[in-house]
């Protein structure tokens, strides 16, 4: 996923498709809050028997620059990385944020962080 939206703000498209799942939204929403992507639409449409489900979100630009100027992913299959709510950062100095899988859910670090609790840090959006 991240790698489509980065993908697609190189390209500068409006709209980016992707397969839809409770883990997927949950991260465009966090951008969406954050101001990262102007909206996020769970769309459903049927191919013969089955509904195939996807996620369209809408981009943002700011004078013609892309609202995402990085992203990192932190945790990987091979390494997890988690942190304490001590240890979450600002990432960026500010610019940026941290989406951090908590017991409550995916949340921002900085919401993280208020909320006292830690996780695993999945990726970083400047």
């Amino acid at each position: 996923m991240l790698a489509q939206i980065k993908n697609a703000q190189a390209r500068r498209k409006e709209e980016v498709a992707l397969p839809s799942s409770e883990i997927l939204f949950s991260i465009a929403q966090i951008l969406k809050d954050k101001g990262f992507v102007e909206g996020v639409e769970k769309k459903t449409r049927k191919a013969g028997r089955a509904e195939l489900k996807s996620l369209n979100l809408r981009l943002k630009y700011i004078d013609g620059a892309g609202a995402i100027s990085g992203i990192k992913l932190v945790s990987k299959p091979s390494r997890r990385i988690y942190a304490g709510k001590d240890d979450l950062r600002p990432v960026r100095e500010g610019f940026g944020i941290s989406i951090v899988s908590t017991s409550r859910g995916l949340m921002a670090g900085d919401d993280a962080r208020r909320a006292g609790i830690g996780g695993e840090i999945i990726c970083e959006v400047w």
